[in-house]
């Protein structure tokens, strides 16, 4: 099997426009936020609604009407959205206009602010808020973890001074507005705490605990998770209405995007501070419900197990991978990324987007399995759908 370059794109690309449009459809997020969510967590140089108005929408839709027929894959119906603005010769742009809001404003005084875990995530984020200009308290398990929260941080200022974009008197500033701790005592003042602890429920959860009594009321506390429900993180506290998620993208301090989620109980006055407190750290945010996926992987991960599924059917990896960078002008093919992401995080997140939404066409590729069971997880490991020994 050999298909043209235009044959990958609509085979892999296709599909995840009409995801797009389902999850607008549904109300789960807005034409800004979904191409906003794949621009600036991805990369891409367009978000998929606006690729589609460029395709045209009609296209698409003929196109996936084709594929439905052939494969009877539920995922390749248009969306009802598409079919309605295909056939009134609309766009999504139309569709967005005039929902454009005002600039989020703090509702919640911030001034200084918590952050839970010493790894690379965790890192970042006390990079971001420190160089914002707001105090610092981080918590770690031990001085060596706090030292190497302080290290990781320096590491970064110094390649900054040294690519011209920053100065010592400026590190120097930045590193003095950070507080280690080895006791969660030590959040007790903060006005908000955000998490990037370990993706495990139950951790999670004995954590929120801890922080709704330690923790001063009124403030904000906040999860990076990418794939836990956070309502389940609000309920083991006792003030709901002030727990969000922030999912920032790794590496914190180097991407825009962070993903607003709010629950049912989530105050509108938490959402917005959290918003606003975005743009003050120079991060682009959009907003979300609590549901596996949020916007980014929901869209990513379904595209990425396809394209397993087309190598599965005969494809060059190499191909499919070059066909997708010269056609859709996304930095890199789906299997660079997928050994980027590593191939035991890519199965999770496509484990639980099978469950949480029932889609057989969104069970995991049998060879995304195999890497896996095999130890063959991307380039941490120097091995997985490419080689890099």
């Amino acid at each position: 099997m050999s298909a043209s370059n235009e044959q990958i794109f609509e085979t892999l690309v296709y599909p995840y426009l009409n995801h797009a449009v389902r999850m607008l459809e549904a109300g789960y997020a807005s034409k800004a936020d979904i191409d906003n969510a794949m621009r600036f967590g991805c990369g891409y140089p367009k978000g998929p609604l606006t690729v589609l108005d460029e395709l045209g929408p009609a296209t698409v839709r003929d196109a996936l009407a084709a594929r439905h027929a052939a494969t009877g894959d539920h995922l390749h119906q248009p969306a009802g959205l598409l079919e309605e603005v295909a056939a009134q010769g609309g766009s999504f742009e139309a569709l967005g206009a005039g929902s454009v809001q005002a600039a989020p404003e703090l509702r919640h005084d911030i001034r200084t602010v918590g952050v839970v875990g010493t790894g690379t995530m965790a890192s970042g984020i006390a990079q971001v808020f420190a160089q914002s200009g707001y105090d610092v308290v981080f918590v770690g398990r031990s001085e060596d973890k706090l030292a190497g929260v302080t290290s990781y941080i320096t590491k970064n200022l110094d390649r900054a001074i040294a690519r011209g974009k920053s100065d010592e008197a400026t590190k120097a500033e930045v590193l003095a507005r950070l507080t280690g701790a080895t006791t969660r005592e030590a959040l007790a003042d903060v006005d908000i705490v955000v998490e990037a602890i370990a993706e495990d429920l139950a951790i999670k959860t004995e954590l929120f605990v801890d922080l709704d009594r330690i923790v001063k009321q009124g403030a904000i506390l906040a999860t990076t998770t990418s794939s836990l429900p956070i309502t389940e993180l609000a309920k083991a506290t006792s003030r709901p209405a002030d727990v969000i998620g922030m999912h920032f993208f790794n590496p914190a301090p180097v991407m825009k995007l962070v993903e607003v989620v709010t629950t049912e109980s989530t105050s509108p006055e938490v959402d917005e501070t959290v918003k606003a407190l975005c743009a003050r750290t120079g991060k682009v945010a959009v907003s979300c419900g609590d549901r596996a996926g949020f916007i980014v992987n929901c869209l990513l991960f379904p595209y990425l197990n396809d394209a397993v599924l087309l190598a599965e059917a005969g494809e060059e990896l190499g191909t499919i991978d070059a066909a997708i960078k010269e056609t859709a002008g996304f930095p890199m093919g789906p299997f660079e990324l997928l050994d980027v992401v590593g191939n035991d995080v890519s199965l999770a997140i496509q484990q639980e987007l099978y469950r949480e939404f029932d889609e057989p066409g969104f069970a995991p590729a049998a060879t995304l399995v195999a890497k896996v069971d095999a130890g063959e997880l991307g380039r941490k490991t120097k091995k997985g759908f490419h080689d890099y020994s």
